[in-house]
């Protein structure tokens, strides 16, 4: 069964709450948090994010899957750890060594989350193959990180089902996640590449009946 997590990025200024209780009403999977610091992708939405992590811990049970797009992944993880995330998300790209990306990954185990790591559009698919014992999702990225709205990038099917035909060939379980230009059109080809979460924001917000879509997109 295919999981969707809904990015809150572009939600409405003044219906946070409404349209947090209203996902959750049309059962999404996730809240998708959007973590970025100016520096590692140019948008900043670091702090808007904390206060919409903290909020919906308080008003919601369901699970948030957090993205960081930052250069301090330590930061990030400390920092976002206190909402209790289900899955934490850091970028292979955001680390200068493997000593790093070990580090972090036991960082977000020991805060109590699952692990992920994401990787941009330009990225091999392959710099991430020994890393995959070792975390709980695979977040390929379908667009360039730091933007809404954007348009999937087609050459990152083949990406997907590189990766899953190697996770299927060396028995490693992990969920494989696309962010990115994911909506109707194009949910059915991604999740035939291989990828059981889908996170989407624009196509979902912008709909008039959450529900409808969100389901539209699971089925």
């Amino acid at each position: 069964m295919v999981e969707i997590s809904t990015s809150i990025l572009t939600i409405e200024k003044g219906r946070e709450a409404e349209t947090f209780l209203s996902l959750e009403k049309s059962k999404t999977d996730y809240f998708h948090i959007d973590v970025m610091d100016g520096k590692f992708v140019e948008k900043d939405t670091y702090q808007k994010m904390l206060e919409y992590s903290t909020y919906i811990k308080r008003i919601s049970n369901l699970p948030l899957d957090v993205h960081l797009m930052v250069e301090d992944v330590k930061k990030g993880i400390e920092d976002f750890s206190v909402a209790e995330p289900n899955i934490i998300t850091f970028h292979l790209e955001a680390c200068k060594s493997k000593e790093e990306v070990m580090e972090n990954i036991q960082l977000i185990k020991e805060s109590g989350s699952k692990v992920g790591i994401s990787i941009k559009p330009e990225t091999d698919i392959k710099e991430i193959y020994e890393y995959l014992p070792y975390i709980h999702v695979c977040l390929v990225m379908t667009v360039e990180p730091g933007k809404g709205g954007q348009t999937l990038i087609t050459d990152m099917l083949g990406k997907i089902s590189e990766l899953k035909t190697y996770c299927d060939r060396k028995n490693i379980e992990i969920d494989i996640e696309a962010d990115g230009g994911i909506n109707l059109k194009t949910a059915e080809r991604i999740k035939q590449a291989g990828v059981n979460i889908l996170v989407a924001g624009t196509a979902i917000l912008m709909a008039s009946d959450y529900k409808v879509i969100i389901d539209e997109l699971r089925s």
